[in-house]
């Protein structure tokens, strides 16, 4: 069993921007494309972004035993890791990096253990979340509402994670997610 890095944070804490840093600077990261019931936002692609799959096909995998964990983080919509896509990662002798939500990543630790990493990106402030929604300009003002409504519950897990990283500053989240990542990377 290889190693494994969980990121989780609300949505537009910056987590992914961080993901993606930590991507380039790390040859041995990939990372792992999660399966969604929803549809492709703004410029997303099918097995790139994520494996988008209607909810009938989901589910019936979900019933098969292809995913190693799954949720259904809004009603109608569900996201979760094929066991398959893991597997295609180590195969390539990669550490797998999770871009999920709270409860995905909390499974994935326990699945996991030692062998993962579990990383909170938390955002400087509610009010700073509700601005970087509203400047992405890809979500409605319900949806936006509906975002900082979940924000709030998940940040209440964040003392469930290994490393808390507080995104104020993205340069100097840069630096610590490239210390922490580092030295799990290392053994330390």
């Amino acid at each position: 069993m290889g190693k494994v890095l969980i990121f989780s944070a609300p949505s537009g804490s910056g987590k992914t921007t961080i993901v993606r840093h930590l991507l380039e600077r790390f040859p041995e990261l990939e990372f792992s494309i999660s399966a969604t019931s929803r549809a492709p936002r703004g410029a997303e692609r099918d097995g790139v972004d994520y494996y988008f799959l209607d909810d009938a096909e989901f589910r019936a995998r979900v019933e098969q035993g292809e995913f190693v964990e799954w949720e259904e983080v809004y009603a109608g919509t569900c996201y979760g890791t094929l066991r398959a896509e893991i597997d295609r990662i180590w195969d390539r002798e990669h550490v797998v990096v999770f871009d999920v939500d709270v409860v995905g990543a909390l499974n994935i630790k326990k699945l996991f253990g030692d062998q993962a990493l579990s990383i909170f990106i938390m955002p400087p402030s509610v009010e700073v979340l509700r601005a970087r929604l509203e400047g992405r300009g890809t979500d409605s003002p319900e949806a936006i509402e509906r975002r900082l409504a979940k924000a709030e519950q998940e940040i209440a897990y964040a003392s469930k994670f290994d490393r808390v990283i507080v995104n104020d500053d993205l340069e100097t989240a840069y630096a610590e997610a490239r210390r922490v990542v580092g030295d799990f990377l290392a053994g330390r």
